[in-house]
């Protein structure tokens, strides 16, 4: 292909995509998932959610394409379809009860850890295990972050200075990270 993959027009674009050229379809793809990715991310949501969000609204938009139910309107019509796909596919799964009842998961999940006056040691025990299991299929940033706030017992502002962020991105971060060991602690338990 001799022009450039970034200097193809929408329609051009288009019928890249209909003929399924390979690197029209890697670069579309590529080009595009960062915004989808903050997006979620600053939603509630996980890499994996976006992850997933932005598949499902891909092959949509490819979908669309095909079937010739697409027609741009200017330059930036196709990202910005892509972009508006995966922003309500987001939005379904914020409004879904199951994405609800798994972010309503009250403190209490985890407040074993520092629960020093329950008397039954091997449950206690076993809770650690688990929440320890946990922590080490967390990612980096998280265990980092997780083990700087409970166990260097740092403040969040102490914390943001140190990762060079805002004191709420800090607050934000570690309740997500929070949320993930969460969900992996309950996981392994069932």
């Amino acid at each position: 292909m001799g022009k450039s993959i970034r200097l193809l027009n929408q329609s051009e674009l288009i019928s890249a995509i209909k003929s399924n050229k390979p690197d029209v379809l890697k670069h579309f793809y590529t080009s595009n998932f960062k915004k989808v990715e903050h997006l979620i991310l600053k939603n509630s949501g996980s890499v994996d959610h976006a992850k997933d969000i932005y598949q499902e609204a891909f092959i949509t938009v490819w979908s669309q394409i095909k079937d010739d139910k697409f027609v741009p309107i200017n330059d930036t019509a196709l990202q910005g379809y892509l972009y508006t796909i995966a922003k309500n596919k987001w939005m379904d799964v914020l409004r879904s009860k199951s994405f609800k009842n798994s972010k309503s998961l009250n403190y209490e999940t985890l407040t074993f850890i520092e629960d020093d006056n329950d008397e039954d040691t091997d449950t206690n025990h076993d809770k650690l295990k688990l929440a320890m299991a946990g922590f080490k299929n967390l990612g980096q940033p998280c265990k980092q972050l997780l083990n700087v706030f409970y166990f260097e017992k740092k403040s969040l502002k102490e914390i943001a200075a140190e990762f060079n962020i805002e004191e709420t991105t800090a607050r934000n971060k570690k309740y997500r990270c929070m949320e993930k060991l969460r969900a992996l602690v309950l996981a392994s338990n069932q």
